[in-house]
């Protein structure tokens, strides 16, 4: 009925198959989105008398997912039993419309267009090492000090750089922070387990470093000072309807990053 109301072939059958023709792509890309907000408002209108259902598909860094937003897990499916976890940690910045994804966590995403960041608290960057490798060295007092020590540092597998930092005080004076490249890594984490085991200075979220400065297994260097990595923001489809489940997630996060005190234990303005 619509080919013909068309009067386009929006399909090529055959006796084995159903595929789109090039004016079927263009018409399903133009009304995805129409047909995407009247299936939620369907769903809206059919469950607001029943508890939230349906599967939660949400991405994030494995190490902050690990640390802190895995343990709000249990609290979550306390409340909502019938919303289903499908929680995908990963190192990579995720399509939410194109793969599916009710929600991702994490800082720097690319805003495209149909996409809401709400801002959870600031990614601040810190200098750490561990007890054991300070002991017998002088700590540095500001970023230009931090050359004299063993760096470790990652190498970016997008660009293939060594990732570098302006760090700024509280006053507003920025310095580079240059590192002595002495271990190279990928990863956040690794660089994290590095300095904690005393093999030199790493520049880490102070999100990843906070557990290890609490317990006394790694030391914040030139405290006054920090690099911005920008802000740590849950990311979700600009929707008309957005699905119940998706709409208490985002309210659930929020309240928990502030009934923890995240905003202000992750500020590197604080040393």
């Amino acid at each position: 009925m619509l080919e013909s109301n068309l009067k386009l072939r929006l399909f090529q059958r055959s006796t084995r198959s159903l595929t789109l023709t090039e004016a079927g792509e263009r018409f399903l890309h133009s009304v995805r989105d129409h047909v995407e907000s009247l299936q939620g408002a369907i769903a809206e209108a059919s469950n607001g008398q029943s508890e939230p259902t349906g599967v939660l598909r949400l991405s994030m860094s494995p190490t902050f997912g690990v640390e802190y937003i895995l343990p709000t897990l249990p609290e979550f499916m306390r409340r909502y039993p019938l919303i289903r976890p499908e929680w995908m940690f990963e190192n990579r910045q995720v399509d939410l419309i194109a793969e599916g994804y009710d929600a991702a966590i994490g800082g720097g995403f690319e805003l495209t267009p149909g996409i809401i960041a709400k801002t959870l608290a600031s990614a601040h960057i810190i200098a750490v090492a561990s007890p054991s490798y300070l002991e017998g060295r002088i700590s540095p007092h500001d970023p230009s000090g931090l050359v004299e020590l063993d760096g470790i540092v990652m190498r970016s597998m997008r660009t293939g750089r060594i990732r570098q930092w302006q760090m700024r005080d509280v006053a507003g004076e920025e310095q580079p922070a240059t590192l002595k490249e002495r271990i190279v890594v990928n990863d956040p984490s690794a660089m994290r387990s590095a300095a904690v085991l005393g093999l030199g200075v790493a520049m880490i979220a102070k999100p990843d470093a906070l557990p290890y400065l609490e317990k006394g297994e790694l030391v914040r260097l030139i405290p006054a000072w920090y690099a911005d990595a920008g802000p740590i923001s849950i990311y979700y489809a600009n929707r008309t309807f957005l699905p119940e489940k998706t709409r208490l997630f985002v309210d659930f996060i929020s309240e928990a990053f502030q009934r923890e005190r995240w905003p202000e234990r992750f500020a590197g303005t604080l040393g």
